[in-house]
């Protein structure tokens, strides 16, 4: 297993709870107002949990909210976004299941912070 890891992104932060060969296992929290690129990934399929908040998110133009103790899957090649439309913090577990997770594995098709 690989040293676990803490970035802050423009959009939020995100924590490593887990990283091994055959998953990887991140909670991801978006501040007020912000949300991640319009992304997808070649490698890796995703589902994330809310567990604090309300999340919009968009899987391949689809719209869908929701609250703690909800999941949303993410197909793999699916592009898709979180996004804090609300006026509180909002954090998801993001479980990653495929054949890589390194975070050079992001297509962006929109991005707000122009990375």
């Amino acid at each position: 297993m690989n040293t676990l890891e803490h970035d802050t992104r423009p959009w939020g932060s995100y924590q490593v709870l887990l990283d091994s060969d055959y998953t990887k296992v991140k909670i991801i929290t978006v501040t007020p107002g912000q949300r991640s690129s319009y992304q997808s990934h070649k490698f890796r399929k995703e589902t994330w949990t809310i567990v604090k908040g309300i999340l919009t998110v968009i899987v391949d133009g689809y719209k869908v909210i929701k609250g703690p103790g909800q999941s949303v899957k993410i197909p793999l090649g699916a592009k898709h976004r979180a996004w804090n439309q609300g006026e509180k913090e909002c954090s998801f577990i993001e479980v990653q299941t495929g054949t890589y997770f390194g975070e050079d594995d992001i297509i962006r098709y929109e991005d707000d912070y122009e990375r």
